[in-house]
């Protein structure tokens, strides 16, 4: 049994559920069919299991150092990017105009998923670098990407993003690393960049950093912000490396998970000059720099996911093969013991990983689906609408995940008991490495402020339309099932309690405090997506029911049970976390520092 994929469930959630053939007959994807993209993702995890997952643990004990002003890790982590890389599994993640697979989207987070799940630190590098080079190629000249993509592109030199700083974080709008143009048209950049992951190491020879930067005279705050590529090394007119850029790493973050990513301070212009060049227009900064990280957003959350499944899938095959106690009818003591997996609440602690787990696995794979059909849709007005669901999905595709498939990983130490907790088992890592992504690319509270005070209300509320029609659809297609009505039922009445909420809290005088529950409007909505992508599945199994493939029986029913507890168990919670913001509650929005403690 794999512990890193199910592909069972890959295959009806690409195909079954959300309709990867259909898409596979547009020309951009010609060049696949499901026994191609099967075969990609037997190599994906291939390497995946063989090179990325034995050092996992060991790399986890012995993360990167700082030694003598560079870099040391243990030398598996080249390895297997080394291996990644000869794969040809670098260039996934681009168009063929630039020389890439051209894969869908869908299939391409997919098998990335295998690796993140394998080993979260070494997979960073791969993630870091795609993100960069995708907005390079969006938002750079022409000479640009002729410099640096190709390198980029095949994996022969890495990329991070730099944004925050240690006296700005989240807070984009106070940093203070300055870029000043030079006579030739480049930029000199001073300033400090702060928990700057893959920001040094010796995997490459070089590192392309994207920085967030401000030219002086530039508007205040976040509309004064210009986006810099900065080389580690210079790389002179042939493309050969020149000397150092004068990027220096003053040290590294050490965090609880994610331990075998360098996390860096870095220093530029401390000691000479370092040298960017403008990416974009002036100004135009942070809305270029949105082209990576809205990828990132959705990456983050497929990297909660999974590593919540490989928490799941660890503890699964524990509680089938660990036996400990008795069925609570039987009295006997002599008699054989059970497994653990027959016992109530660890069917409980089992069923909650699942729902959460396959549940935001079907919404990350339905957001790629989304991005595949925008880049083949030949109407305009498809690709807006498209487009508006994708903005109002993507908080929820980076939170949710980060939120309640860390909360699976919670499920699974405890699965394990005493054993959970300790490190011979690998479910506390995950979940270590797994509680970081609540943070990365925007708190959870940031996602809240966006999705309620913005995505919801975007366009006079044309982004919610558009979401309450799709899952309007998928109810009206659940209907035709009688097992599922009740289901619809309460779906629908959710989705009218989304609007009530709404409703009430635009009546607000202070806006302030309308927004003052945004993150827990932001986890209520995310169940109703997630209540939604388990009704497109329980259809999907119903179908696959009554065709009556003998073998995939308990594979179907598992799903059907798993919706059910969804809409027993968690939909429930969604509707009293709706009305508390309804009310806008000042509990928390009128306390102030003095009345945690006292004076």
């Amino acid at each position: 049994m794999s512990i890193i994929v199910n592909r069972r469930d890959l295959d009806f959630l690409l195909y079954e559920t959300l309709g990867l053939d259909e898409l596979l007959q547009a020309p951009r994807f010609a060049d696949y069919d499901r026994d191609a993209i099967g075969a990609i993702f037997d190599l994906s995890q291939s390497i995946a299991e063989d090179v990325f997952q034995p050092f996992a643990a060991k790399l986890d004990a012995n993360e990167p150092e700082y030694v003598d002003g560079k870099v040391e890790m243990i030398p598996e982590v080249r390895d297997a990017l080394d291996a990644y890389k000869e794969a040809g599994l670098f260039t996934t993640a681009y168009d063929a105009d630039i020389g890439g697979m051209q894969l869908p989207w869908m299939a391409h987070q997919a098998l990335n998923a295998m690796f993140v799940c394998a080993n979260t630190s070494v997979s960073n590098y791969v993630f870091l670098t795609q993100g960069a080079a995708n907005m390079l190629n969006a938002c750079g000249s022409q000479a640009l990407k002729q410099t640096f993509l190709p390198k980029m592109r095949d994996g022969e030199w890495f990329g991070t993003m730099c944004l925050s700083e240690p006296q700005a974080g989240s807070s984009l709008g106070d940093i203070r690393t300055k870029a000043e143009e030079l006579a030739d048209g480049r930029y000199k950049i001073t300033g400090t960049k702060m928990w700057i992951s893959g920001g040094d190491h010796e995997l490459t020879e070089n590192i392309v950093h994207m920085v967030l930067a401000k030219i002086p005279g530039s508007p205040a705050g976040v509309k004064g912000i210009s986006l810099f590529l900065v080389p580690k090394h210079r790389v002179n007119d042939d493309g050969s490396l020149g000397e150092s850029n004068n990027v220096a790493l003053a040290g590294l973050n050490h965090k609880m998970g994610h331990r075998g990513t360098t996390n860096c301070l870095l220093n530029f212009g401390e000691e000479g000059d370092t040298v960017g060049y403008l990416v974009g227009e002036q100004n135009q900064g942070l809305a270029n720099m949105f082209h990576m990280m809205n990828e990132a957003r959705i990456g983050v959350g497929m990297a909660a996911t999974v590593i919540g499944l490989g928490g799941y899938l660890y503890s699964l095959d524990y509680a089938r093969n660990r036996p400990q106690g008795r069925h609570l009818s039987n009295k006997d003591p002599e008699s054989p013991m059970v497994m653990i997996s027959e016992h109530a609440d660890i069917k409980r602690l089992l069923m909650t990983q699942k729902a959460y787990v396959e549940g935001a696995l079907s919404l990350l794979y339905f957001s790629a689906k989304l991005l595949d059909l925008i880049k083949i849709s030949d109407s305009q007005q498809e690709k807006q609408r498209l487009n508006l669901l994708l903005e109002l999905l993507t908080p929820i595709c980076k939170s949710w995940p980060s939120e309640f498939c860390l909360e699976a990983n919670k499920h699974a130490i405890q699965v394990l008991g005493g054993y959970g907790y300790t490190r011979e088992y690998p479910v506390e890592r995950l979940y270590r490495d797994n509680r970081l992504n609540h943070i990365h690319e925007g708190t959870h509270a940031i996602h809240g402020l966006d999705i309620m005070g913005r995505k919801v209300t975007m366009a006079n509320g044309a982004a919610l339309k558009v979401l309450t029609a799709e899952i309007t659809s998928t109810i009206d297609e659940a209907s035709a099932v009688p097992e599922l009505v009740g289901y619809c039922h309460d779906l629908g009445g959710a989705l009218e309690t989304v609007q009530e909420t709404l409703d009430a809290v635009s009546k607000a005088e202070d806006p302030a405090l309308a927004l003052a529950n945004a993150t827990v409007f932001l986890d209520a909505m995310g169940h109703v997506v997630i209540a939604w992508m388990w009704l497109k599945q329980a259809v999907a199994a119903s179908k696959g029911l009554a065709a009556s493939v003998e073998a995939d029986e308990d594979f179907y029913q598992g799903k059907l049970a798993a919706c059910q507890f969804f809409y027993r168990h968690e939909l429930p919670k969604a509707i009293g976390q709706f009305n508390l913001v309804a009310t806008l509650d000042d509990t928390c929005f009128n306390l102030c520092a003095e009345q945690f403690i006292g004076t």
